[in-house]
């Protein structure tokens, strides 16, 4: 491929390949000397060009080594134009791709959406996120939303295998740092916005800028789905209106897809909806409100297609939860519920015990702990929602990184006194496991779905569920 056919440059070349990684540089490679907080990809660019590299896309201040056969390109924005390349290098997408961002719900709503498509007949879809590749295809991952190159490829991969209707995350971070752009997305939804990602973001502001720019700038011409409860609604709306998006509402000051009543029952939730003006009945088989505005949020991105909305809303009644997402672990011996969920920020962690409290007969048991080399200021909040909200607090470790445990234990308990302090995870789950008595409630926050414990610059294999269930087959043995 010509560098003509990517971008608009004062001298042209054969590419073979797109970077970012000075390692991963090859003969004929376009190497992106982007901007970081941490290093400076031009500090890369002599690396790059011994690899290989022919052509160097950075900011007006970087140089090239003299004598350099490599052509430099300066541009304002190397990150916009590293997505803007990439997109044309894999050049191919699915057809239908709907970009969910948000605080909280962006891996449940994606994974709805994708189970709603393949049970309305709608073949050869997938979801991307947190949770990898989910559907039709299916693929680990680990970030929210991938870096630029990669992407762009996945999309391209995807398409080549037939996959037409994609469901992914958009990250605050993935936003910012233009890696959506270039992404032909269709629609856009907006769940929530909560504290979180203060350590990467100036301010709250900030931060919804960031995931402003889903709608602002990222999506063309599409059509918004919008969380008419949140208090962000307002400014969403009126830059879509601006922009020229279609907007469709959700939630119980819904216009357009609205919760009229909700009630708890012991194998979800029964839910009155008014969809287009026509009134529906059904149970939804996931415990707690926000579940409940995920799988709205889920439908809408789906009817935003022009489907049958009787066709569709019924689907609801068989959507299936999120690993690590309340997920409920059964068979204790006592007859207590115990749930494995993800929740990591405050917010999260709220409206899950929330959640949990109805359904709660006898006591309702936390074990939480917060992750290192991240926002330090909501570990004192955590243990004091921990403490607030449950009748027993366990604090332990999770993903204690480069800092010392039992100083971020410390700044936990801080706000939850009177909390039991077990460092080790897995002895804080198993003894949380044997007191639970018959009516109890588990919950297991922060790592959800996450199959390890990053420990310095280690990852040890760890996973909650599966700790659990090996703590409840050990009561059965010693009972």
């Amino acid at each position: 491929m010509r560098l003509s056919q990517l971008i608009d440059a004062p001298f042209d070349a054969d590419i073979c390949g797109i970077t970012a990684d000075s390692r991963q540089v090859k003969k004929g490679f376009v190497f992106a000397a982007l901007p970081g907080s941490k290093a400076n990809g031009s500090q890369f660019i002599e690396d790059a060009i011994m690899h290989g590299a022919y052509v160097i896309v950075a900011g007006h201040d970087a140089i090239v080594p003299e004598g350099s056969s490599a052509k430099l390109m300066r541009v304002d924005n190397p990150r916009l134009a590293l997505a803007q390349m990439a997109s044309k290098f894999y050049a191919r997408q699915p057809q239908v791709i709907a970009a969910v961002t948000g605080t909280s719900g962006k891996t449940s709503t994606v994974t709805f959406t994708q189970q709603l498509w393949e049970l309305s007949g709608i073949s050869q879809s997938v979801s991307l996120g947190t949770l990898g590749v989910r559907g039709d295809v299916v693929r680990s991952g680990s970030l929210t939303t991938p870096d630029t190159v990669s992407l762009h490829a996945e999309l391209s991969d995807l398409a080549s295998v037939g996959i037409g209707h994609l469901a992914m995350e958009a990250s605050s971070h993935g936003l910012d740092q233009y890696r959506l752009d270039g992404v032909n997305i269709r629609i856009a939804a907006y769940t929530n916005l909560s504290r979180d990602h203060l350590d990467y973001h100036e301010d709250m502001d900030a931060y919804f800028t960031a995931k402003l720019r889903l709608f602002s700038q990222v999506m063309k011409h599409g059509i918004a789905v919008l969380n008419a409860d949140d208090e962000y609604f307002e400014k969403i709306s009126a830059v879509c209106a601006k922009v020229g998006h279609r907007v469709l509402t959700y939630g119980e000051e819904g216009r357009d897809i609205r919760l009229l009543s909700r009630k708890a029952e012991p194998l979800g939730q029964k839910l009155k909806l008014s969809v287009f003006g026509k009134e529906y009945e059904l149970t939804l088989p996931l415990v707690g409100k926000f579940q409940v505005m995920n799988a709205l949020c889920a439908l809408g991105i789906i009817l935003a297609e022009d489907s049958e909305a009787e066709m569709v809303v019924p689907l609801l009644s068989k959507l299936q939860g999120v690993p690590g997402r309340l997920q409920l672990v059964q068979g204790h011996p006592n007859n207590a519920a115990i749930y494995v969920d993800y929740a990591h920020k405050p917010a999260a962690l709220e409206a899950v015990l929330t959640t949990l409290r109805p359904h709660t007969k006898g006591r309702l048991v936390c074990v939480v702990g917060c992750g290192g080399n991240r926002d330090a200021g909501k570990r004192p909040i955590m243990g004091r929602i921990a403490a607030g909200l449950s009748d027993l607090v366990v604090v332990t470790d999770d993903n204690p990184r480069n800092e010392n445990a039992a100083e971020i234990r410390a700044a936990v308990l801080e706000g939850a006194h009177g909390a039991k302090e077990i460092g080790d995870r897995r002895e804080a789950i198993e003894w949380a496991v044997e007191q639970l008595r018959e009516g109890d409630v588990l919950v297991i926050a922060g790592k959800g779905h996450e199959q390890g414990q990053i420990v310095g610059d280690r990852v040890e294999p760890f996973d909650d569920v599966a700790v659990t269930k090996t703590s409840i087959q050990k009561m059965k043995v010693e009972a």
